[in-house]
């Protein structure tokens, strides 16, 4: 089964670009909202990292949710949007006097902070500007998650936030300094994640951690469990939505959670990824000893989640439903790792038809680069093509 396109527009851009189908995002956002909306003190923030496109973001915040951002112009971009600052929670394990001072003066709900360096910047900046920034720590949980290696973030291995062991020193040093004011405490384990056994781990880890700090009389007002949640990149059309129902749950069931506590998630992949496909033309078709070659004008430049992750993206020949043929689908770019997809049987491919790289709308068009001077991708959505 094929997704739906609007070819006939397709033909009249100029390719590769980046179609988004927002209606698709509208379902995928009602679904968070209708989810998460069944517990108490839920709160949903869209990571930006995954889709920064102006448009994408525009959507994202009138539906209401928040702004989890890893750079100061990413606090630009939801500000832009209409996203207050209050809605705005700020992660990175480096961030300049700039970034810092941009969520100073946009008064955002939280600094993720993950280091006691960090910490004294952020104090010192804030007693220039007579502010005091509200922080939440982020706890190394060392919790290990089932997805590739480079998109685990909550081992103690990894460079990310602060290690259980210094958990309680931190937040009484925190609490000693006057423009700092500590609100809650920050976790994320990884990214692709499907095993809802990972995030209940998670709980777990919380849990011990949460009756730790009780017997010491800290008591914490949000916990921010970060995103993770995975979603089907082999079965876009039939599983066009990520099953949050069941992401939720496993919250509310296994977090023992404070009547007083406000939960915090920052899921990106999950909102924008299904929604995206990278439309591409064929240039050539090249017959080797072994196999042949379906040579398009997108690369890793356009989307480099294969090339750096060895991702799966479902490959489509939108435009004709002749007998399938199997093909390397493989980019331009002066590098043999430009490689989309090896042995993918496709409808038969002719110089000019048009293939879509499904389930592309996260870290795709965010991540793209100009790589051999080539132009960045445009992102065109549904509402464009109405013409």
């Amino acid at each position: 089964m094929k997704g739906t396109f609007p070819i006939t527009q397709f033909r009249q851009i100029e390719t590769p670009f980046y179609y988004y189908d927002t209606a698709l995002l509208r379902q995928t956002l009602r679904s968070i909202i209708e989810e998460s909306s069944r517990y108490r003190g839920f709160c949903v923030h869209y990571a930006i990292k995954a889709n920064a496109n102006p448009k994408i973001l525009n959507i994202i915040s009138q539906s209401g949710l928040g702004a989890d951002c890893v750079s100061g112009g990413e606090i630009k971009a939801a500000i832009a949007a209409g996203i207050p600052g209050g809605k705005i929670v700020f992660a990175g394990v480096g961030k300049s006097d700039w970034e810092i001072n941009t969520g100073l003066k946009h008064n955002i709900f939280s600094f993720n902070v993950e280091s006691i360096p960090e910490l004294e910047v952020i104090n010192e900046l804030a007693a220039r500007q007579d502010k005091v920034a509200r922080i939440a720590l982020r706890i190394n949980p060392n919790v290990g998650a089932h997805t590739h290696a480079n998109i685990t973030t909550g081992l103690a291995e990894n460079k990310f936030g602060i290690t259980m062991r210094d958990m309680e020193g931190v937040i009484d040093y925190a609490r000693t300094l006057k423009n700092v004011q500590f609100v809650g405490l920050h976790f994320h384990i990884g990214s692709q994640i499907l095993d809802m056994g990972d995030f209940e781990a998670l709980c777990n880890r919380i849990n011990d951690l949460q009756q730790q700090l009780d017997n010491h009389h800290i008591h914490v007002e949000n916990i921010n469990v970060g995103g993770g949640l995975g979603i089907d990149y082999h079965h876009p059309n039939r599983l066009p939505v990520p099953d949050f129902k069941s992401y939720f749950k496993t919250y509310a069931k296994f977090l023992k959670l404070r009547p007083h506590q406000t939960l915090h998630f920052e899921l990106g992949r999950a909102v924008v990824a299904q929604c995206g496909s990278l439309i591409t033309k064929v240039l050539y078709v090249k017959q080797g000893d072994f196999k042949q070659f379906a040579i398009v004008d997108a690369g890793m430049t356009d989307l480099i989640r294969p090339a750096l992750y060895q991702a799966y993206h479902k490959i489509e020949n939108i435009t004709c439903d002749d007998p399938q043929e199997t093909y390397d689908v493989v980019g331009p770019i002066c590098e043999s790792s430009d490689v989309f997809a090896k042995a993918v049987d496709l409808n038969r491919c002719e110089r000019g038809h048009l293939l879509a790289l499904r389930s592309a709308g996260a870290y795709g068009e965010a991540m793209a680069s100009q790589y051999n001077c080539r132009q960045l991708p445009k992102g065109y959505t549904t509402e464009d093509l109405l013409w």
